[in-house]
């Protein structure tokens, strides 16, 4: 009986010491890491700066094509802007009329001319805005054909004289406030452009009229894409 107590005994206290060493087996020691070398400091290497600009709008109309393509569209409004010339004038010939009837013009007759004024006056608004949204609409589709096209030479010739950046102020709110002159390279894409397309200088067309008005400035168009 105590025999087998005492076995029953070592063989715990064998368990327990067994289940120690296994446990410290099972954590290995920690040992210090090693210390990594510093990454080497990278010096930023200067690069020549060579900066163009360019007015893009501008060099787009200032083409040959381009400025054929505004005449085409122009030619294409001229009889919408007789139609509008003429029902502008009917209206102030009505008004003119209205103002030197005579004093013994009835009440209800100036009220009948008063309303037909104002009838055709209104249509004429109306044509006026129809046309000139119509006119901007076919200009700037015009321009974004030959834009495209312009866009490529100007990245061909800043990318063969060496440019490092372009810069396109078109807009008037550009952020550019002085530029040397020899940074402008407008008319030299325009001539490059005009070289290449092959395109004759257009014959100069008459002023337009007021019906409906041409753009004075050029369509807004995207930057060339890089």
């Amino acid at each position: 009986m105590n025999r087998n107590l005492v076995l029953v005994s070592a063989l715990g206290a064998g368990l327990i010491a067994a289940a120690g060493m296994a446990q410290t087996a099972a954590s290995p020691a920690t040992t210090p890491s090693a210390p990594q070398p510093a990454a080497a400091a990278v010096t930023p290497q200067p690069i020549p700066a060579k900066i163009a600009l360019v007015a893009f709008e501008q060099a787009v109309f200032g083409t040959n094509e381009g400025q054929r393509t505004v005449q085409e569209v122009q030619k294409k409004y001229e009889p919408k802007k007789a139609q509008i010339d003429t029902l502008s004038q009917e209206v102030d010939s009505l008004k003119k009329q209205l103002q030197s009837a005579p004093a013994t013009l009835s009440d209800e007759e100036r009220a009948t001319r008063l309303k037909n004024i104002d009838t055709k006056e209104k249509q004429l608004n109306r044509e006026a805005e129809d046309a000139q949204t119509a006119y901007q609409a076919d200009l700037q589709e015009a321009y974004g054909k030959v834009a495209q096209k312009v866009s490529v030479t100007l990245k061909k010739y800043v990318a063969d004289n060496g440019y490092t950046l372009l810069l396109d102020v078109s807009n008037q709110q550009s952020n550019v406030m002085w530029a040397s002159p020899t940074t402008d390279v407008t008319k030299a894409v325009v001539d490059a452009y005009n070289a290449s397309s092959g395109v004759a200088a257009p014959v100069p067309s008459a002023p337009a009229a007021t019906h409906p008005r041409p753009a004075t400035t050029a369509p807004h168009a995207a930057a060339p894409k890089k």
